[in-house]
């Protein structure tokens, strides 16, 4: 499938704006998950400002579809994105992780709109997913639910659990993707627990599944603009292999920038190297 190139050059300069966004909040809090937050930007993105179906006026409008962040340590990356979308005023984020902020290090469902789900315990959201999947199938409804995972999180037993159910129950009104960053806080993820053959795994638990660089806006939105319709009976996997700490060189690919810190120094100088990517793409 043809992606329209002008769709993919306005989001890739929407990934770098919330990219800074993200070293901006990090410098308000003293620290956060940069690493994961910086690898999912292009999925996010990709899904905000093309592909959901959501109205950031009506939060709870019931025809919307729903997108749960079970990797609830990326909120750094989902805050900036909600607040650009109109879904709050961003100055609300202006005290992050502070005390009496909405805005924490995972995200409150109860306090912040457009969030599904209070996430952040590791493995449970592709099951809430499955509920909400189900709900719209009893409910004849056409939305879709789409749960973005992080590779690390594979290693919990309640999401292969849920990963059967939703072959069993045939939704192929659910969406799951992976953040395929190859890195979890410990390390890499094939040293800790080895997740290869990741796709087959899935296509063996009744999905159908495509592999993708998720850092490259093009191939996101075509594994996006390609799914089947939501009525159809297999669930959807999107393994996205992205860079843990996209976009900041000395981020990348580095197990220590799971969880750190920057000071404002330091991130006028992120967020000029973050500009220059951006001229070089022609942005």
């Amino acid at each position: 499938m043809t992606v329209d190139p002008a769709l993919i050059s306005r989001l890739e300069e929407k990934a770098v704006d919330i990219r800074k966004k993200i070293i901006d909040l990090t410098v308000i809090a003293g620290s956060g998950h940069l690493g994961g937050a910086l690898s999912m930007v292009e999925i996010l993105v990709a899904l905000y400002y093309h592909t959901l179906k959501v109205d950031p006026s009506q939060p709870k409008w019931p025809e919307r579809d729903r997108f749960i962040l079970s990797k609830g340590h990326g909120a750094l990356a989902l805050y900036p994105i909600l607040a650009d979308r109109g879904f709050y005023p961003e100055e609300l984020m202006s005290n992050f992780n502070g005390l009496d902020s909405p805005f924490g290090m995972h995200p409150d469902m109860n306090k912040i709109p457009g969030v599904e789900m209070s996430t952040g315990s590791l493995g449970h959201g592709l099951s809430v997913a499955v509920g909400c999947a189900l709900t719209a199938r009893l409910d004849c409804a056409s939305w879709r639910t789409f749960c973005l995972l992080g590779d690390g999180e594979l290693n919990e037993g309640t999401v292969w659990e849920a990963a059967m159910s939703a072959s069993k129950y045939k939704l192929g009104n659910l969406v799951a993707l992976v953040d395929r960053n190859g890195f979890s806080l410990d390390g890499p993820t094939e040293e800790i627990m080895p997740l290869e053959p990741l796709k087959e795994k899935w296509i063996a638990f009744g999905w159908d599944t495509v592999e993708i660089d998720g850092n490259n806006m093009a191939e996101v939105l075509n594994a996006l603009e390609s799914l089947p319709e939501a009525s159809g009976e297999r669930p959807q996997c999107i393994i996205a292999r992205t860079v843990k700490g996209k976009g900041v060189s000395f981020m990348e690919n580095q197990s220590e920038w799971h969880y750190g810190c920057v000071d404002e120094q330091k991130a006028e100088e992120v967020k000029a190297e973050l500009e220059l990517a951006r001229k070089g793409r022609g942005c």
